[in-house]
């Protein structure tokens, strides 16, 4: 079991470390779903395909944050359990968590199938899109439940010290979908709706081998299930997931809210936008997978009564994150016209590149600021410290769509991005003053 304990016992920054980086290259598998639907697409079927598959993109994103975000809130419980050696709670806050977030993943998905013309036609997507795009929600929203049950399973793992297995299923995984990809897109001719159910088979898979894996990982722990499904502990679940799905998704729904305008430049903006915010969600995911490692970390060592573990691996995670942003700023600086191009190929138009090398070249040098976001507020998420931590998220969510609003019709396309990196730093600020009063160290855990 010590081997499973390492957040607890090992050097902070190398106990970090060994937890994020499966995370990081789980995460960025994950989005390789979406790319490679992105880039077969726009590379075989044309530029307004891809312009269809990312009209939707911010809506689908949220549906992803929910899923990550409710199983992080799950997590930081069956977490607080392993570090405090309860195990029988620690299976009863797992099996909470996946009866939970079954049945939410089906009403949503019920939901967006019916009401996706409404939802598409609201987001003003361009009328020459306008059917593939909805086409493509639908069987994204019939996956749904596949989605939502990989991530929640795979925010178990983490919680028990595991984040390799979902690593490996979602190499597999996303490998399998490149293949489908180019098959049913290519060689059957199925277009948009050839992506989408590649994506859907190949979540689905990787779902079911995850619940298979993780009943066998459980069978390791001597005590039995407390209860299957436990009222108290779906409270104490939902107190931490909801602010945590919060967080995780206000990226996407600032972006959902403000698709509509960039939706009203066109089909050939929307292509470039599409592409840069594809390569902007791959570069947020180490920073996303630190902020996680830094709950999980959090919870299991104030779980063990280690609160001075707790501040020195947060500051750990400054020069992590400080070396990941250099990273990622290079490639968006140099090469941010070959990466679009990878996209919509050389036949792209003018106003597609302009959009999207724009875009990156102006966010690569602002990747720090939402990895400092990421690891404070996932230290008040791993404490259950989140009434701050809610407000933050708010904050963020709010000045985005108010300078998109407000800047973008008046003052060009431009004014969407250029207020992401305030509303990180608003985010961070307010999260930063909170960590420094230190009520996370005596939150309700």
């Amino acid at each position: 079991m010590k081997d499973s304990e390492y957040l607890i016992h090992r050097t902070p920054i190398s106990a970090l470390i060994i937890f994020a980086l499966p995370m990081m290259l789980g995460n960025l598998f994950q989005q390789f779903y979406t790319m490679a639907d992105s880039v077969i697409v726009g590379r075989f079927v044309g530029e307004k395909a891809l312009a269809a598959v990312g009209a939707s993109y911010a809506l689908t994103t949220v549906f992803i944050s929910i899923a990550i975000g409710g199983g992080i809130g799950a997590s930081v419980v069956a977490s607080r359990a392993f570090g405090a050696k309860r195990y029988g709670m620690m299976k009863s806050a797992i099996s909470t968590s996946l009866i939970t977030f079954l049945v939410l993943s089906i009403i949503l998905g019920m939901i967006g199938y019916i009401f996706s013309p409404e939802i598409m036609s609201a987001l003003n997507t361009p009328e020459d899109i306008l059917a593939d795009a909805i086409s493509y929600l639908r069987i994204y929203f019939l996956g749904l439940p596949f989605l939502f049950m990989y991530n929640v399973l795979a925010s178990m793992f983490n919680a028990l010290g595991k984040s390799k297995i979902p690593l490996f299923l979602l190499i597999f995984s996303s490998i399998l979908n490149i293949f489908l990809d180019i098959y049913m897109v290519r060689n059957l001719g199925m277009g948009v709706d050839g992506a989408a159910w590649a994506t859907l088979i190949a979540q689905g898979i990787s779902a079911i081998i995850s619940f298979m894996v993780l009943l066998r990982t459980l069978s390791a722990f001597n005590e039995k299930n407390e209860r299957i499904w436990s009222s108290e502990l779906f409270r104490t679940i939902s107190l931490i997931a909801l602010p945590s799905i919060l967080q995780q998704s206000t990226v996407s729904i600032g972006m959902m809210l403000v698709q509509s305008v960039v939706n009203s430049f066109g089909s050939e903006v929307l292509a470039g936008f599409s592409a840069a915010m594809r390569i902007e969600s791959i570069a947020v995911v180490p920073m996303s997978a630190m902020g996680n490692a830094m709950s999980s970390y959090t919870a299991q060592n104030l779980g063990a009564d280690k609160t001075e573990r707790v501040v020195k691996g947060y500051h750990a995670s400054y020069l992590i994150v400080a070396v990941l942003a250099i990273l990622i700023m290079i490639p968006l600086e140099t090469v941010n016209i070959w990466i679009i191009k990878l996209f919509i190929g050389s036949e792209g138009t003018a106003a597609a590149m302009a959009t999207g090398t724009g875009y990156l070249s102006f966010m690569g040098w602002f990747f720090a600021l939402i990895g400092f976001k990421m690891i404070t507020d996932g230290l008040l998420r791993g404490a259950g410290d989140m009434t701050m931590f809610t407000i933050a998220n708010l904050v963020n969510l709010s000045i985005r769509v108010i300078v998109a609003f407000v800047g973008a019709p008046r003052f060009g396309v431009e004014m969407v991005w250029i207020a992401v990196p305030i509303g990180w730093a608003a985010n961070w600020m307010i999260s930063g003053l909170e960590y420094r009063k230190g009520k996370w160290k005596t939150a309700k855990h």
